[in-house]
């Protein structure tokens, strides 16, 4: 194929791509309800002539055909508005109906996880005699696992509410849970479907509550094991370091120690008993689900956190923390500066930042109105086409193009492709979430496998139409790529090198190979 590949892509491409197609071989549409919105705010993208393809692939994990309609019947703004909203618009039926067929979509979580409980006690049970249920038990953490980031797959891939699911994945990764601790696995997709969606375009104090009072965060970071006189600090240091404030915004050692003792006795009970509780603090117990509040647990004293008095008197305190922690101008600049990174740039100017932090103030946290103070900016504006894609943008947003209107039955593909690129879901080891910048995924070594994906997308690939241990004799749909019009159209916008090497492919497959391999691609 090397020979067949043009000069100019050669050129345009790393050159390691290159040397990774030299050794290859060649081998009905969705529509959405579109609910009209009220009035928007301004006409600021209309009125700076903002290119459409380059604002959806920038608000949606990536633009096609059906987005672009979409924004064509609303026009920009008000677009931007609907995405704000994150109004309810149904996803097509039959990924619904996938998702519903899902074991998180049918078991409570605490149900979920008390059988799991007893599946891990019965397996410790057999340990130097038959490991076969302990497999059984660590496959079924797996599957689990796997269903939660297929689940969000699919949405991100289907759902006309765009910007809520970038947005659900953008919090999955500020709030990030490590997938190999312990029994979390079985809990991801509850946090997300729990803790992150409903606030993603929400407050930020109901989010970073929601997830001060999850499971899987209070096990992840051993917040578990934290009791009165036996302190564990780990989850408070992040809550402030990674969470709110951010590291050197003026907290201290003292104020994470505070902030331990406030978290005390909030834990996990995976057992189907309550534990017994001292007459007197029996009116403070609290149990939903698998949280659970200890009383006995919990150290009564007063704190001082931030130079603020906390009263001991139980769980209340949690409250009153977030609340203020939720309200700090650190919080606002940290978090408004980590979302000016995700959407703008990868160095935003601090003008910006502390335009974003003074809505966020002003707003009391409200998601949306930050995200609208950043959108209608002039740097966001300018910035538009130049963000380099991380590897789940990058794959999402060719499968939403090159398979618009076709739904795909087995996400497993993607979920290879993703972990392949390094980004599996949930798989970052430290809770500071992946990189959102274009020095983490720009390497030569990166590239090469995102022309492997390419190609494999390009070609049309099978598996993502076949449904795993099962045959399948149809012929798998075709990208929509080469012959369509509206990617025809979008690619008259690439540069002359790389318009130049889409001329020259000799095929359908290797043209659709040539454009999603395109620099273009890899931005947004």
């Amino acid at each position: 194929m090397i020979s067949k590949l043009p000069q100019t892509l050669r050129w345009t491409l790393p050159f390691s791509a290159v040397l990774v197609l030299a050794s290859c071989s060649n081998p009905p549409r969705q529509t959405s309800q579109v609910i009209t919105p009220a009035a928007p705010v301004s006409h600021v993208l209309e009125a700076a002539h903002v290119d459409p393809e380059k604002l959806l692939n920038r608000i949606t994990w990536g633009a096609n055909s059906t987005s672009s309609q979409q924004l064509q019947i609303l026009g920009m703004d008000r677009y931007l508005d609907q995405q704000l909203r994150g109004q309810t618009t149904p996803l097509p039926a039959a990924i619904q109906a996938q998702i519903d067929s899902m074991t998180i979509a049918q078991r409570p979580l605490d149900k979920l996880m008390i059988d799991m409980e007893t599946r891990r006690i019965t397996a410790e049970q057999q340990k130097g005699v038959d490991d076969t249920l302990r497999k059984e038990y660590q496959q079924e953490l797996t599957r689990l696992a796997r269903e939660a980031a297929t689940r969000s797959l699919l949405r991100a891939v289907y759902s006309p509410n765009q910007l809520q699911e970038q947005m659900t994945w953008f919090w999955m990764n500020h709030f990030n849970i490590h997938n190999a601790k312990h029994n979390v696995r079985a809990m991801l997709g509850d946090f997300e479907e729990r803790a992150i969606r409903p606030n993603a375009l929400g407050n930020f104090r109901d989010l970073l509550r929601a997830t001060v009072f999850h499971p899987a965060m209070l096990r992840y970071l051993d917040n578990e094991h934290n009791a009165a006189n036996r302190i564990n600090e780990n989850y408070a240091r992040e809550l402030m370091e990674l969470h709110t404030m951010g590291v050197g915004s003026g907290y201290t050692q003292g104020d994470v120690q505070e902030l331990a003792r406030v978290l005390t006795g909030v834990g996990v009970n995976q057992n189907t008993d309550s534990p017994r509780v001292k007459a007197e603090l029996q009116r403070l117990y609290v149990r939903q689900g698998i949280f659970e509040f200890n009383p006995n647990r919990h150290d009564f004293g007063d704190k001082i956190i931030l130079g603020k008095n906390i009263r001991g008197r139980g769980l209340a305190e949690v409250d009153e923390i977030i609340n203020a922690l939720s309200r700090q101008p650190a919080t606002a600049q940290f978090i408004s500066r980590k979302l000016a990174t995700y959407f703008v740039s990868d160095t935003p100017s601090d003008a910006l930042v502390n335009h974003m932090a003074q809505r966020f103030l002003q707003s009391d946290g409200n998601i949306p109105a930050v995200l609208r103070s950043m959108f209608e900016s002039p740097e966001f504006i300018a910035s538009l086409g130049s963000k380099f894609k991380d590897p789940m943008h990058y794959v999402i947003s060719s499968v939403r193009l090159a398979y618009d209107g076709t739904t795909i039955v087995n996400a497993a593909p993607m979920l290879n492709w993703i972990n392949m690129l390094g980004e599996q879901p949930n798989g970052r080891q430290t809770p500071d979430g992946y990189s959102m910048t274009e020095s983490a995924w720009a390497s030569p070594g990166q590239m090469t496998v995102r022309f492997d994906v390419a190609k494999a997308i390009g070609n049309g690939n099978p598996g993502l139409f076949k449904i795993e241990n099962q045959t399948s004799q149809e012929r798998p749909p075709q990208p929509a790529l080469a012959n369509s019009a509206y990617v025809k159209n979008w690619a008259k916008n690439f540069s002359q090198g790389t318009q130049q090497a889409l001329t020259q492919a000799s095929s359908a497959q290797e043209w659709n190979a040539f454009f999603l391999a395109a620099p273009e691609m890899m931005r947004r």
